[in-house]
């Protein structure tokens, strides 16, 4: 989207240029309601980093402060439909197809006016699906196959579209505006969990996750899989998702950002630093490995017991709410 005197109220800008996934979020709209009543405010957090103009005639970055980037990558939404060589669409969950995960032809994705539109639809037959879209693939998802050929079950995999280690990852969003469904931007590597090396197998950025409307979960870094021995840990530093839960405007526009150092993780929110920076610290680790990016929304709670679960009741008055990106972006740290 072109750049606007629009800005959170809470910016103040420089003037220099465990864990659990899905199944401990807040499940339902008065769980979020009273989770929204101790959730934290973005105030609380010191202003960290530098308006700068990265693309003429786009909004500007907010990039952390003392430090060079040079923009690798980016979409910034242009023209009138998704750019393929930028996002794939993820359909599948954990080797099946997802049901509740929205294919091209749902047309739950609109790319108009510089923005990037997720929608949550209802298909003809009454299921409830929304958008995920990813510039590479975890292996896990791919389903198994049996050709009677050899003993790889593995069906052909996709080449990723956009493969990083290191360096700064922006998205600027408005959340959605419904209970009943969820929205995140985050990051996995392909073979996540294949090994007790979390160093090199990778390791999941949850850079910003919304299970109700204009609240944000810690950001959580999951590794080690996701069976007996799934570790992780959180910014800020807390044993549950409850206990550091934050607070936005949900009309308004927001900018997460992750900088991911070989020395450590250190999230950013509309230019503020959100907890400390960790991957060094007991039972943390720091991905050295290549990732991809994802923009995910879903709708709950479909994935429960084993992909068995049922809509909640929410989406029927959530449907055609929409997840808003205006940009996403890649800086490689220079100096």
């Amino acid at each position: 989207m072109k750049a606007q005197n629009v800005f959170p109220a809470v910016i103040v800008f420089c003037s220099m240029f465990t864990c659990v996934g899905a199944a401990e979020a807040f499940s339902t709209s008065n769980d979020g309601a009273k989770a929204a009543k101790k959730a934290h405010a973005l105030e609380d957090f010191p202003v960290a980093c530098e308006r700068v103009v990265a693309l003429e005639g786009r909004e500007a970055s907010l990039l952390p402060s003392g430090r060079k980037f040079k923009l690798v990558w980016n979409d910034e939404f242009d023209g009138d439909k998704l750019d393929e060589t930028k996002w794939g669409y993820r359909t599948n969950f954990w080797g099946r197809s997802a049901h509740w995960f929205a294919t091209p032809e749902d047309n739950a994705v609109e790319v108009k006016d510089g923005l990037l539109r997720m929608k949550l639809v209802k298909r003809a037959d009454g299921q409830f699906v929304s958008p995920q879209l990813q510039t590479g693939e975890i292996v896990w998802d791919i389903p198994h196959t049996d050709t009677g050929k050899g003993f790889w079950p593995l069906a052909k995999r996709a080449r990723p579209k956009f493969m990083h280690r290191y360096g700064y990852y922006e998205c600027r969003c408005r959340l959605q505006q419904k209970a009943g469904w969820w929205s995140a931007f985050w990051m996995q590597a392909p073979m996540q969990g294949c090994s007790l090396d979390a160093r090199r197998a990778g390791i999941e950025h949850d850079i910003m996750e919304s299970f109700d409307p204009g609240l944000i979960i810690p950001h959580c870094f999951h590794y080690n899989g996701y069976g007996a021995e799934h570790g992780c840990f959180r910014i800020p530093r807390v044993r549950r998702n409850a206990d550091a839960m934050l607070a936005l405007d949900k009309t308004q526009y927001h900018v997460f950002g992750l900088l991911w150092e070989p020395d450590g993780y250190t999230v950013y929110i509309d230019g503020r630093r959100h907890g400390p920076k960790v991957g060094r610290g007991k039972g943390e680790a720091v991905s050295e490995t290549e990732e991809f990016i994802l923009l995910t929304t879903e709708a709950k709670w479909y994935r429960n017991n084993r992909m068995t679960g049922k809509g909640v009741p929410e989406l029927e008055s959530a449907l055609g709410d929409e997840f808003i990106v205006d940009y996403v972006r890649v800086y490689d740290i220079v100096e």
